[in-house]
């Protein structure tokens, strides 16, 4: 027996996989906390420092928090990562390439869902094909045979009644000559 994946046990699967590509050991820390650095560059340098764009300061970044509460600094004034995108920009740019990653996967696997089920269809019903064109066909020739018995009946009926020239039957019209 054949199974597929439902689409539930693929998102476990990718959750896992995910989970632990991101479980991964980070660098270790530079000798330097957040606190010294004044650049927007060198604050970024290390992964755990957030740079704040209205007082230029470099703190640690609240990892308490998925995304840093408006207290720390503003989300259109955060920066992680990059210097030049906002913390706000960037959660709006990953949250809409992860939907259409999602988007594209849910897509994916539905295709392929769709064309093992009509393949897993259309096999199972190749075995009855030759049945069901079998029972066509006889009840084609039963159809043919009924047509000439009633053509036969028909052209007696006729002959019966002179509506078909026959010479040998002796009610036929005479000709004047």
């Amino acid at each position: 027996m054949e199974t597929v994946a439902s689409p539930g046990c693929l998102c476990v699967l990718l959750c896992v996989v995910v989970t632990v590509a991101a479980s991964t050991t980070l660098p270790p820390s530079p000798p330097h906390p957040c606190m010294s650095l004044t650049t927007c560059d060198a604050c970024l340098a290390n992964v755990t420092c957030l740079w704040c764009q209205t007082n230029a300061t470099c703190m640690d970044y609240p990892v308490s928090y998925v995304i840093p509460p408006s207290s720390v600094c503003k989300l259109s004034q955060a920066r992680w990562g990059v210097c030049w995108v906002n913390f706000e920009a960037l959660i709006i740019a990953m949250a809409v390439v992860c939907g259409v990653l999602l988007l594209a996967i849910t897509v994916c696997c539905c295709c392929c869902c769709y064309r093992c089920g009509r393949t897993r269809h259309s096999s199972r019903l190749d075995p009855y094909e030759g049945e069901y064109a079998r029972k066509r066909e006889e009840i084609r020739q039963r159809s043919d045979e009924r047509k000439a018995e009633r053509k036969t009946r028909h052209d007696e009926i006729r002959k019966k009644y002179g509506l078909i020239p026959d010479t040998d039957h002796p009610y036929s019209k005479f000709e004047n000559d």
